[in-house]
């Protein structure tokens, strides 16, 4: 069985970012995503990028519409070609423990990684398997945010993962925990290669 270890070939969709903003105090906060791809969905409303209130809890007040969120969101397409060459081959029914340990570990609080289960698990529980890779600069340079003032801290996540029928060996990917310190910025987002 081949199984190419690179995704892409269409447009892959890049799910669901989210960009929760953690001051130490409440502080107005720019963001700004320059996106190697479409945008297809923003909420609140990007415009020419997010201006924000944000309290130390991550509640964001928009500016442009007096409106309160829990974090800003985002969704495009792209033809990024994602390097699965190292990750994890899980099962599909082991997908929820894993995400839990291993989205805990990089430093994810409990709100946020199960934000991130309940939008990812129904995607891949019923997999026989998953190959999961946690993209790190490839994305960062798919996706650069600028945010002004710049935080002390900042937590990106992007999961890739491809669905498999069969197991496969695959190099294990070494992960990094992340200390909060500061004002800090934590996204979370994924990417289903098909």
């Amino acid at each position: 069985m081949l199984v190419l270890l690179t995704g892409c070939g269409s447009q892959e969709t890049t799910k669901k970012p989210v960009i929760y903003l953690y001051p130490k105090s409440q502080q107005t906060v720019s963001v700004k995503l320059a996106y190697r791809g479409k945008l297809t969905c923003t909420y609140p409303e990007y415009n020419d990028g997010w201006k924000v209130k944000a309290q130390p809890d991550g509640t964001l007040t928009n500016i442009s519409d007096n409106r309160e969120y829990s974090y800003l969101y985002w969704e495009g397409v792209s033809n990024n070609k994602w390097d699965m060459s190292k990750g994890f081959v899980i099962k599909g029914n082991e997908t929820e423990k894993f995400l839990q340990e291993e989205l805990k570990y990089l430093g994810l609080t409990p709100k946020e990684y199960n934000e991130f289960i309940v939008y990812w698990l129904p995607l891949m529980k019923d997999n026989n398997y998953n190959l999961i890779t946690f993209a790190g600069k490839e994305y960062e340079d798919l996706a650069k945010l600028n945010i002004s003032p710049k935080p002390d801290s900042m937590l990106r996540i992007m999961m890739v993962f491809k669905p498999l029928d069969k197991s496969i060996d695959v190099k294990k990917q070494e992960l990094r925990p992340f200390i909060r310190k500061g004002f800090t910025v934590v996204e979370w987002g994924g990417t289903e290669i098909k």
